[in-house]
């Protein structure tokens, strides 16, 4: 293999298989290419699990081709059941489209969107399949799917095999997204569709399309699905998943994700999550003996990429000053915001532990505080009847710890 992206592709761990990988090469060694990957908008932020592809996008870029986003307001509205043990909560179009808008953010704050040979072309597959008639739909594109080709598929197979229901609805899902790659192929020249290895089947079934009805040749290629070397599921942690949008997930418990990233996976993710160059990776790895040492590199370049590096900057700094000194309060930490005329009373610090979502409820943080799991600056509270008042803060803050990782800064205002 002699071409510069599908090298740094495979070098990175970013392929797992491809429809065609010589005649892939042998296209992009002659020319830019347009490629897309599909993104379903379930919530208002993709998480973690998603930082793959969106490497990939950039990865694209960075060799001169040109990302076509696919945004699903049509898809959504059914719901991919790949690797899906039941049918997803179907969301109505309003919700879909205020999902969009906040996913995009996301995707304008990683890619480079001032290049104009390479900027990102956002779509959106409700604009054809919202307008479908359904007739001609199973007369044009119905007729080149048979049931026994798509009863072998594993999003199907796994459903059936388990005896856990598959809707008819969901059962057409994959129809659909072959469509969308026969649409992008016509209407963007988009002549390859990455995805997850779980959605290797759906990816042939467009790659068949646009062969059956226009006789011409385009390529799928899928990446591994990450797992961590714990073998739990990248992006969800003990208290949910590792939102990508800012208001969901603070820049400062983005950059912790990675730091307390297990000793196994640090290499595999600068590889996956960093623009460092492969070699240069191995270089860090046979001299730089401290492990920690590189899950900071690693904290710093992943924020960086997606928050900037101003905040990677001041998360490394709260880190340190949250840890090293226990005189110090990070500036970066998470923040809680309570008004002055809440404290003229007392909080009790059960209430605000559970209220804002520190513990999931008041019998947890109960427990969490008799258990001395509860700090506020740095001490032990061991009375889970503590009232927060005025004279508990020290110019208008206070730090709140849960364990040994989890500090917010409480503020008045």
């Amino acid at each position: 293999m002699k071409n510069n992206f599908l090298l740094e592709m495979k070098s990175r761990g970013f392929i797992s298989q491809c429809t065609n990988l010589e005649g892939l090469e042998k296209l992009c060694n002659n020319q830019s290419i347009n490629g897309y990957i599909g993104f379903d908008c379930t919530a208002s932020s993709l998480h973690v699990g998603s930082l793959l592809q969106i490497m990939i996008l950039r990865l694209m870029q960075k060799h001169g081709h040109r990302p076509i986003v696919l945004l699903g307001g049509g898809t959504t509205l059914i719901g991919d059941p790949s690797g899906k043990d039941s049918t997803r909560k179907i969301l109505d179009q309003k919700q879909i489209k205020k999902n969009i808008k906040n996913i995009k953010k996301v995707f304008e704050k990683t890619l480079n969107t001032k290049n104009k040979s390479t900027k990102p072309i956002f779509v959106d597959n409700s604009k054809w399949l919202t307008k479908l008639n359904y007739i001609k739909f199973l007369r044009d594109i119905g007729k080149h799917f048979t049931i026994n080709k798509m009863l072998t598929f594993e999003s199907v197979k796994l459903r059936l095999e388990r005896e856990q229901s598959l809707s008819y609805m969901e059962f057409n899902y994959m129809i659909l997204q072959a469509y969308d790659f026969y649409q992008l192929f016509r209407k963007n020249n988009c002549i390859l569709q990455i995805g997850g290895s779980d959605q290797w089947g759906n990816i042939l079934n467009g790659v068949e399309l646009i062969r059956r009805i226009l006789q011409k040749d385009s390529f799928g290629l899928t990446t591994p699905l990450i797992t961590l070397s714990s073998g739990a599921k990248m992006g969800k942690t003990e208290k949910g998943a590792v939102w990508l949008n800012e208001d969901l997930y603070s820049p400062y418990d983005y950059w912790q994700f990675w730091r307390n990233s297990n000793d196994n996976d640090v290499k595999r993710f600068l590889n996956f999550f960093t623009d460092i160059k492969s070699d240069e990776i191995e270089k860090l790895f046979i001299n730089e003996k401290n492990i920690n040492n590189l899950k900071i590199l690693l904290a710093n370049e992943a924020t960086k990429i997606l928050h900037g590096k101003t905040a990677s900057i001041k998360s490394e700094k709260t880190a340190k000053a949250t840890f090293n000194d226990n005189r110090g309060v990070g500036l970066n930490l998470p923040e809680i915001k309570i008004k002055s005329l809440q404290l003229n009373k007392g909080i009790k610090l059960i209430d605000i532990l559970s209220n804002y979502n520190i513990l999931k409820s008041k019998s947890e943080a109960r427990r969490t505080i008799l258990n001395r799991g509860i700090k506020i600056d740095n001490k032990i509270i061991i009375d889970d009847n503590k009232i927060i008042d005025k004279k508990d803060f020290k110019n208008n803050f206070l730090k709140i710890s849960f364990g040994k990782k989890k500090h917010y800064i409480i503020r008045i205002i």
